[in-house]
């Protein structure tokens, strides 16, 4: 499987409440909704908790423990499959439409995104 991870931080303006329940309750219907376009097997979002102590993971090992609000991890099947999503009318409208929106609530600038390989070591 070919995964994209894409941490996010939201747009300057936004709470973080307003920001996952923008996230969850708009973005989320629209991936679904142009998931096969786009070939994209899986898609899970990752809200970020605001809560003392959150950090005791980056804190032992000297972090800064990185503010993001979310996490959205996208999966295909391969690289080709990837590719091919790209490569179709339907898939380029529904990216572009994607793109949009999140242009809306997310600091796409500060954003890191990236291409993965998942190779499973437990489970």
């Amino acid at each position: 499987m070919l995964r994209v991870t894409f941490c996010l931080k939201r747009l300057p303006g936004l709470t973080r409440v307003e920001f996952q329940d923008y996230w969850r309750n708009h973005h989320a219907p629209l991936v679904q909704a142009h998931a096969a376009a786009l070939g994209i097997r899986k898609y899970v979002q990752s809200h970020s908790l605001t809560v003392a102590g959150a950090f005791p993971l980056a804190d032992v090992r000297g972090s800064t423990g990185l503010d993001f609000d979310g996490v959205a991890q996208l999966w295909w099947d391969d690289r080709k499959s990837f590719a091919a999503a790209g490569a179709t009318e339907a898939g380029q409208r529904a990216g572009a439409l994607l793109l949009a929106d999140e242009k809306r609530f997310i600091d796409l600038p500060n954003s890191p995104i990236f291409l993965s390989e998942d190779h499973h070591v437990i489970g």
